[in-house]
């Protein structure tokens, strides 16, 4: 039973996003679980318009991405949680690059740990909540959700953009069935900037807001499992695992400051490897550079394919 208290629902969000705080997050925010009405057309229409390439998963459980309590029945609240993730240190210069957001221990295992100590917080302090962690584990809009609670705004290059913090941080979500207060969107700071825009290395950012998955690098490095298409040789400004271009050209990120997370550090290898060590990387080494990282998507064979596709 969820103690019985005159307690309000005030008291909950304020300890519940002292908890978070305490546990690592950057920040909280939280928004009521009801349908995404804005989302769904835009969505629907993405999907139509084939921007998904051959992420056929994207097409599935289209409810679902859209109304919270599908997910989790009698759920009334959305808490959004980012974590920080960009590095002290880079990689070195001149060589074939990887996203920094898989410079250390995949972030699904670092996230769900601590989505679970909240969790268990939350039962703790309030009593009989049902809920669920999300981490990139199930349809669920994350960025959608990130700005409803005021987390930050949809960049033109359709990350969350934060005016404290930038945009290199993780989304994760628990949905509960606990009424809390919910936090009201922030406004748009974009302004006439398009530098992620402009810089885009395969002109991927098809509109302001609009990316066409199935020209991101990320997608070609990560997702697409045949081989790249030749058209796009000589436009991977030497990304051999994802892609931060619109990110590193954003003047928001000018604010990014180091994360604290210890796990997220990396294999120094990974920043020290030259051009032709990666060229020349064994499988065994691969799998010790890599140990924990979300690297392992592509698995060996995939990142030799995209170094061979760049060199």
């Amino acid at each position: 039973m969820r103690k019985e208290t005159v307690i309000p629902k005030t008291k909950y969000t304020s300890s519940i996003k002292a908890e978070a705080e305490r546990l690592g997050f950057l920040s909280c925010g939280i928004s009521k679980a009801e349908f995404l009405e804005e989302e769904a057309p835009r969505l629907e229409k993405w999907l139509n318009d084939n921007m998904h390439g051959e992420m056929a998963y994207m097409e599935n459980h289209f409810d679902k991405r859209l109304d919270p309590t599908k997910l989790v029945p009698g759920s009334k609240s959305v808490i959004s949680l980012l974590l920080n993730y960009f590095p002290s240190e880079m990689q070195r210069e001149g060589s074939y690059k990887i996203s920094k957001y898989a410079y250390g221990t995949d972030y699904h295992f670092v996230i769900k740990e601590k989505l679970k100590e909240l969790m268990h917080f939350i039962t703790s302090e309030i009593g009989e909540v049902h809920g669920r962690a999300f981490v990139d584990s199930a349809p669920v809009l994350d960025k959608a959700w990130a700005t409803r609670s005021g987390l930050g705004w949809m960049g033109k290059h359709t990350n969350v953009l934060s005016k404290q913090v930038g945009s290199f941080y993780f989304i994760a979500e628990l949905i509960v069935d606990l009424e809390l207060d919910y936090d009201t969107p922030v406004t748009d700071h974009c302004g006439s900037c398009t530098a992620c825009i402009d810089a885009c290395p395969t002109q991927a950012i098809v509109a302001p807001y609009v990316v066409d998955g199935s020209k991101c690098i990320s997608y070609f490095t990560i997702e697409l499992k045949n081989e790249i298409p030749k058209d796009f040789s000589g436009q991977f400004d030497d990304w051999m695992f994802g892609c931060d271009v619109c990110q590193d050209v954003c003047p928001w990120n000018r604010f990014s400051q180091s994360h604290r997370e210890p796990l997220f550090d990396p294999n120094p290898q990974l920043l020290s490897n030259s051009k032709k060590e990666w060229q020349e990387i064994t499988e065994e080494v691969f799998q010790e550079i890599f140990r924990k990282s979300a690297v392992k998507r592509t698995k060996y064979s995939g990142l030799m394919r995209n170094i061979n596709f760049i060199k």
